[in-house]
């Protein structure tokens, strides 16, 4: 079974021109997303693995690329808001 992650409760987001600003209020971090990532994030206020984020990005833009490497891209782009301290695992 593949690993969701959520939003973690302590990160303030704002859309500013297409852009995302993320405050993380326990670290004190900001991290700023582009479009894609910002679809990703408001989609992550619910469950979501690498997988379902891939098939939503490739329902919204429809891109030509592969769909393996998106898929690739959304797990890496998990790791690094896991990393960052902005979602965590779903908790069973």
């Amino acid at each position: 079974m593949m690993t969701q992650f959520i939003q973690k409760e302590n990160v303030e987001a704002t859309e500013l021109d297409g852009e995302w600003i993320l405050l993380n209020t326990d670290q004190l971090t900001v991290t700023k997303l582009n479009e894609i990532g910002g679809l990703c994030w408001s989609l992550l206020n619910n469950g979501q693995t690498g997988e379902s984020l891939a098939q939503a990005i490739s329902e919204r833009f429809q891109p030509t690329g592969d769909k393996d490497q998106i898929k690739k891209d959304m797990e890496e782009f998990l790791y690094h808001l896991n990393e960052c301290g902005l979602i965590e695992h779903v908790s069973r």
